[in-house]
């Protein structure tokens, strides 16, 4: 298959965070894919946690003066990129001081999860898709992982089904064993209804879980990829709902499996 354009959305990517299932698999991933011809961006949020002298980050100037929407607040968004050693690709860092600063990822040193985590969530998904507009880059495959990246499905089916930059595109969404505690606030409904989305379609969303969200980025993708054990509620609303679902437990050690998942969907459209 000639070369395509896979874009990842991942909330956390080794080496900027450390080793576990999803930054591990979306990093085999992501250089898998451009090892085999293709075209890869990435996209992570710039934790605090990340040290930007030691793994290079810049800020993209071109991209610079970007907003995006939180509710009715306009929040600065900073574009920092830096190249992956040995991958010969980059990884796009979704910024804001006031969500990323913090020297954590999810809680505290006492590990309670951040009250502004549901607002983290929409900037991170907002942004991550703003800035892939600003870029012109038209991605054909969109790989979303976590519940982090979960709102990008929706907003791409909902916002940008019209949008030459991603009306083509086929999106698939990973789930992970990788949650949260207890439940996120309810701005992220808030924010979602301020941004003139259904009422009806954001049902369920007032404190939403971590599986609420891998549901809600199930129900809007062309197939989910089970990442880890546990997700068994995720296949469950798949085979509901005849979503196409694939074990994908081995994909670190084999991403030439999920290459032929990212081909399998596009074959599937040449022939349409």
């Amino acid at each position: 298959m000639e070369s395509k354009r896979v874009l990842f959305v991942s909330q956390e990517i080794h080496p900027y965070l450390p080793e576990n299932t999803i930054s591990s698999t979306t990093l085999a991933l992501a250089k898998k894919t451009n090892d085999s011809g293709h075209q890869v961006r990435v996209f992570m949020p710039r934790f605090g946690v990340i040290n930007e002298r030691r793994h290079q980050l810049h800020e993209v100037i071109r991209l610079s003066g970007m907003n995006v929407v939180i509710n009715d607040m306009d929040m600065p968004l900073i574009i920092k990129v830096a190249s992956v050693p040995g991958a010969r690709m980059q990884v796009y860092f979704i910024d804001n001081e006031e969500y990323f600063k913090r020297k954590f990822t999810y809680a505290d040193a006492d590990g309670k999860q951040f009250e502004d985590n549901d607002e983290r969530t929409l900037f991170f998904s907002k942004g991550a898709i703003d800035t892939v507009e600003k870029l012109g880059w038209k991605p054909d495959v969109i790989h979303v992982h976590g519940w982090m990246s979960a709102l990008v499905p929706m907003y791409l089916r909902l916002f940008q089904a019209d949008n030459p930059i991603f009306k083509d595109a086929k999106i698939v969404f990973s789930a992970y064993d990788n949650g949260f505690d207890g439940t996120l606030g309810p701005k992220l409904k808030a924010g979602m209804e301020f941004d003139e989305i259904d009422s009806a379609l954001c049902e369920g969303l007032e404190a939403p879980t971590c599986e609420d969200l891998q549901l809600l980025a199930a129900k809007y993708a062309d197939v989910v990829i089970l990442g880890e054990e546990n997700t068994g509620h995720v296949e469950e609303f798949c085979k509901a709902n005849d979503i196409p679902c694939v074990d994908g437990k081995n994909f670190p050690e084999d991403p030439s499996e999920a290459i032929k998942v990212y081909e399998s969907l596009l074959v599937e459209e040449d022939v349409e």
